[in-house]
């Protein structure tokens, strides 16, 4: 029910038109709430912290919202409507709470989970960023501090930007001159 009062649907009547509208986002929310608590924070977790990395340039695209929303899907195996909502708590949460709890839920996902999980959401990280073709100076100057604060090493941090190298401004220019 917390999804529900964040979205302000406690009260919302069913019926048609926005009634209808607003019964199947709460039939949506519904099942969030259904999920085992553990699971639910990991995922409201890992859903926060891309969104840092899409919010870090100060606009989050259209192509850095699809990607968080697949990634979510993925990851915390929801369905589209769910992961769709999910994104949107994220990235509302992330314009209206910033950098500090940006900081906290970081360090909450970084002691809960395991070096494979820290890896894989760097990873994603890295893909959000990347969505647009090009992973800005703000993104990775966020990315490297995500990177500390799951407590994982400047190898991890290069391995995860080497996997997204064709969006890397200066790494195109490296292979263009290669070429």
């Amino acid at each position: 029910m917390w999804l529900q009062r964040f979205l302000g649907l406690e009260n919302v009547p069913d019926g048609k038109g926005k009634g209808a509208e607003a019964a199947s986002v709460r039939r949506i929310v519904e099942a969030l709430d259904r999920m085992e608590s553990g699971a639910a924070r990991y995922v409201a977790r890992f859903a926060y912290v891309l969104g840092r990395v899409a919010r870090a340039d100060l606009a989050v695209t259209a192509d850095e919202t699809q990607a968080m929303e697949r990634l979510v899907m993925e990851r915390g195996r929801l369905t589209e409507a769910q992961a769709v909502i999910v994104v949107q708590v994220a990235k509302s949460q992330n314009v209206l709470f910033g950098e500090t709890d940006g900081y906290l839920v970081t360090r909450e996902f970084a002691s809960s989970a395991t070096r494979e999980q820290k890896v894989a959401l760097l990873d994603c990280c890295f893909a959000v960023a990347a969505a647009d073709n090009e992973i800005t100076a703000s993104e990775e100057a966020e990315l490297r501090l995500i990177t500390n604060e799951l407590g994982l090493e400047h190898a991890d941090f290069i391995a995860a930007r080497s996997a997204h190298r064709d969006a890397v401004p200066l790494l195109k220019r490296s292979d263009a001159s290669r070429s």
